[in-house]
């Protein structure tokens, strides 16, 4: 324990390390945090004499650590990287890209005060929901729409509003789980609505909705598989089959789609998702979907439905918990004018460009990247342009392989395991891929203007 000690008592202390001629500029900078670096460096080293340690560092490592450190607490904690693993609507990397008119408008939104509830015409208090209500009604064909902050808190207000404490009637099929342990029966259970259960895993009969109707039902509910199918020996009911029982019965049909596109792509191969349109059309009474998947826009639920429906979701004192702010409406009205012109959306939606670039183009920026980090690199690293395949991601298109090409790099003094683990700590982080022992970086998702800065990343995380 003396030796401990000595060692302890021999740590700098922190008013000498802040006046070090080394650490002046990032006094400067800002000397509370600096006071703050030091003091997460010695304490670190506390930790390992006290571990056993024994040995101490010297004053250039101390002030290289300090610097370090200062440069981590300095940095903010949510940070851009460079999606390289092929996956559009990645998660964890925050899902959809914004088109440049919705970020346009979402910084006019945050930088300006604005007319978010009230109405110009009149001089009164409007109402937040109209900025989009109109352009969803106009593209979606629906009678009214709400949005609020995510497509749970929409299932969630919808379930809460129009059956509380009632049954709602379900396939077994489609009791769902989505990231986060997001389940249909549990997000039922919280409504204060009863879950029925009907059918099988694989198999769901109108004959079985049917029988499970009662004075108590509430609802018909069909969630969108968005996120996995079941295939080979399987029956589900369809959309218009289940709103032409409803209409006899004098029940609602409520459907969560999930994913929600606006826009058809058979023409690029997309084939295994329904639009939003399509179910509108066929007469559901009460649509939810995600702004932030298919859509290409901003998170956000989206409910389209009947208008007395929606009146009286409205009205529900959840909706004021989990109502939209004004940045992310000024991002969806944005992103949702693009869909009156399909081709434009197309065009200008990072995310439906991304799925439907053109495989020939995808080998161009292939091979241009691969001539960029050929140079840069030189003999650090082997760099192949490969064939590959992409996904959808984000609980979307769970079938869909999309045909891609990326690069495919070996180094022969490091693995590619330990090349992932640094790029993820360059400026900025790259997350890449790995198959094989060898990091992939798809350019289906590597955005434009982002090659220069991932070959410097790969350049540091070699050298």
């Amino acid at each position: 324990m003396g030796d401990k000690e000595s060692l302890l008592r021999q740590l700098p202390a922190v008013d000498q390390l802040a006046k070090h001629p080394s650490l002046e500029e990032w006094a400067r900078q800002d000397h509370r945090l600096l006071v703050e670096a030091i003091r997460r460096v010695l304490a670190g080293w506390r930790q390992k004499i006290l571990a056993g340690g024994d040995f101490l560092p010297t004053l250039e490592v101390l002030v290289e650590e300090i610097k370090a450190k200062f440069k981590e607490l300095h940095r903010s904690s949510l940070r851009p990287v460079i999606n390289a693993t092929g996956t559009v609507l990645h998660t964890n990397l925050g899902r959809a890209i914004l088109s440049a008119e919705a970020v346009e408008a979402i910084v006019k939104a945050a930088s300006r005060y604005t007319n978010l509830e009230f109405n110009l015409r009149t001089g009164k208090r409007g109402y937040r929901y109209d900025h989009v209500r109109g352009l969803l009604q106009e593209i979606t064909g629906a009678e009214d729409a709400l949005v609020v902050n995510n497509n749970a808190a929409a299932v969630l207000l919808c379930l809460s509003a129009l059956a509380s404490g009632r049954e709602v009637i379900v396939s077994r099929g489609q009791l769902i789980e989505i990231g986060g342990s997001f389940r249909i029966p549990e997000v039922m259970a919280q409504s204060g609505a009863k879950l029925v259960e009907v059918g099988t895993t694989n198999k769901t009969y109108l004959r079985d909705y049917e029988k499970a109707i009662s004075p108590d039902t509430a609802l018909l509910f069909k969630a969108h598989t968005s996120n996995y199918r079941i295939l080979g020996f399987t029956q589900e009911v369809a959309t218009a089959e289940l709103v032409e029982l409803g209409r006899r019965y004098g029940l609602p049909v409520m459907e969560d789609l999930g994913s929600g596109f606006l826009v058809n792509l058979e023409e690029y191969g997309i084939t295994d998702e329904p639009t939003v349109q399509a179910e509108i059309q066929q007469g559901v009474d009460i649509l939810t979907f995600s702004g932030d998947k298919l859509l290409g826009g901003p998170q956000a639920g989206i409910i389209l439905g009947r208008r007395e429906l929606i009146a009286e979701i409205a009205r529900h004192p959840l909706t004021r918990a989990v109502r939209i702010d004004k940045l992310t409406l000024a991002g969806l009205e944005a992103t949702l004018r693009a869909y009156r012109n399909p081709r434009q959306a197309i065009r200008e939606i990072p995310t439906l460009a991304a799925l439907t670039a053109d495989l020939s183009s995808l080998k161009r920026r292939a091979e241009e990247l691969h001539g960029l980090l050929s140079s840069v690199l030189g003999e650090r690293a082997q760099v192949e342009v490969r064939s590959i395949t992409s996904q959808a991601g984000g609980g979307s298109l769970p079938l869909l392989e999309l045909p891609s090409f990326g690069l495919a790099l070996r180094c022969p003094d490091i693995s590619a395991s330990l090349l992932a683990e640094r790029l993820r700590q360059t400026d900025p982080p790259v997350i890449a891929r790995i198959q094989e022992d060898t990091l992939i970086l798809d350019v289906r998702t590597i955005l434009p203007g982002e090659a220069e800065e991932l070959a410097r990343a790969l350049l540091a995380a070699l050298t």
